[in-house]
């Protein structure tokens, strides 16, 4: 998962004061060349807001993070910035970084909380944009080409508006209302969203161009979860991470349902199956198994999540296989598995994953969910039947994110594969400019 969940700390921030924020902007040394900004895949320029903070220049502060990122609220809060802007702050080599993210937040809160629009649509262009998927990489492109003067139009396909971020975060360490607001700042600029309206049928986004669109930009994301065959994957008590994750913000009633009171078996070793731990406690599950082909030195969780996990009383299995679920009268009631070594050391593949004689185990569990990623729907892949393909993924120009179909551009998770919200906005820039530049006759060479 985005991809699908992002990489931080489960729980909810702390907004924080003005006295704090000052007082942590003040930590900065103010680098003539700012590495943070560099590390930023988004490029929000935290080198900048930091220092407008640290002057008392809050509105600025807000106006340089929506401006170069219009979800710069929803980021503030799901960013890995461990692995971005943070780590590559100098301060670190003194105590400790910058809390970049949480000044982030701090200046987006305050510029709305005191009227500051920092996004403005531009003079009025007659060539419209039409975008297939309101997710993160959507989103921006529609922002960025507002700004630019397009008429834009965005086909969502879910009820609302968001992507992962809407549907794959869970509630407990991200707010809706933070999407929410950046959502209102993207529409206010005039674009235009029809939720609910899925985009369908054989090269269905390259037809949109015969409805009066000039440019298409496709950034539909990855909702096709993957599941593991083994015997016992069709009784009841199994789902998927995408499908959980989805329940903890439209139906947690069935999500409870699923895991109170019961053993669970998550498997994945991975971020977003950290993410469904935490659910899973939330709701009330007795104990929790995450297993992993991956060794605890290998794990694709971050460091804090699985410390986190770990501190929840997650009973982690690393370097593990399920091999059958064990059902009674059509019910989880266990797991059965062994544990695994590479084939090929540091092929992190599960097909390079074979079992250790004599290390079989028994789970008692009343619940299965994988945490094993996701992929583009059969419905997405027909939508652009002319993309050439690497895999699950579509291959685009990697300057402008160009399909193979003239006027559509592809970005976001469909592209790159389960990724970050802050590479999908990067995604969402970069081909929001290439579609004006084709526009304007100033294609990049």
């Amino acid at each position: 998962m985005t991809t699908t969940t992002e990489t931080r700390a489960h729980a909810r921030r702390q907004q924080m004061t003005l006295q704090q924020a000052v007082t942590e902007a003040h930590r900065c040394l103010l680098c003539h060349d700012a590495p943070c900004s560099k590390g930023c895949p988004g490029g929000t320029d935290p080198g900048t807001f930091v220092r407008q903070i640290r002057f008392y220049n809050f509105k600025g502060a807000a106006r340089t993070v929506l401006r170069n990122n219009p979800l710069g609220g929803a980021c503030a809060a799901v960013c890995p910035v461990a692995s971005t802007c943070v780590r590559e702050c100098v301060r670190s080599g003194i105590d400790r970084p910058i809390d970049i993210d949480g000044l982030q937040a701090f200046a987006v809160s305050y510029g709305r909380q005191h009227g500051v629009k920092a996004l403005a649509r531009g003079a009025a262009r007659q060539e419209k944009v039409a975008i297939v998927g309101a997710g993160p990489a959507g989103l921006t492109a529609a922002a960025r080409l507002a700004q630019q003067g397009y008429p834009v139009t965005l086909f969502e396909a879910r009820p609302k508006a968001g992507g992962m971020l809407r549907y794959g975060v869970p509630p407990s360490r991200f707010e809706q209302s933070t999407l929410d607001a950046d959502l209102d700042e993207i529409l206010g600029l005039g674009v235009e969203l029809h939720a609910g309206a899925p985009i369908k049928g054989d090269d269905g986004a390259a037809k949109l161009l015969e409805q009066g669109f000039s440019a298409v930009f496709v950034a539909p994301g990855l909702w096709r979860p993957y599941r593991l065959e083994v015997p016992g994957s069709a009784l009841k008590g199994i789902t998927t991470a995408l499908d959980f994750l989805a329940d903890m913000h439209t139906d947690v009633v069935r999500a409870a349902a699923l895991v109170k009171g019961k053993n669970v078996a998550i498997v994945g070793g991975g971020s977003v199956a950290m993410d469904v731990a935490r659910c899973c406690r939330e709701l009330g599950a007795q104990r929790i198994y995450a297993i992993a082909l991956e060794s605890m030195t290998e794990l694709p969780a971050q460091p804090d999540e699985l410390e986190q996990a770990l501190r929840d009383g997650v009973v982690v299995k690393p370097q593990c296989q399920l091999a059958r679920i064990i059902g009674a009268q059509d019910a989880v009631v266990g797991v059965e598995g062994h544990e695994t070594e590479w084939i090929e050391p540091g092929k992190l593949v599960p097909q390079n994953a074979r079992p250790v004689e004599g290390t079989g185990f028994k789970l008692r569990v009343g619940a299965v969910i994988q945490a094993i990623g996701q992929g583009p729907s059969d419905e997405v892949g027909k939508i652009l039947t002319q993309v050439k393909q690497s895999g699950p993924r579509w291959s685009v120009d990697e300057n402008t994110l160009a399909t193979a179909v003239k006027r559509v551009f592809a970005g976001g998770d469909v592209v790159r594969g389960a990724g970050t919200v802050v590479r999908a906005v990067a995604d969402g820039k970069r081909a929001a400019d290439a579609i004006h530049a084709l526009l304007t006759g100033k294609e990049r060479a």
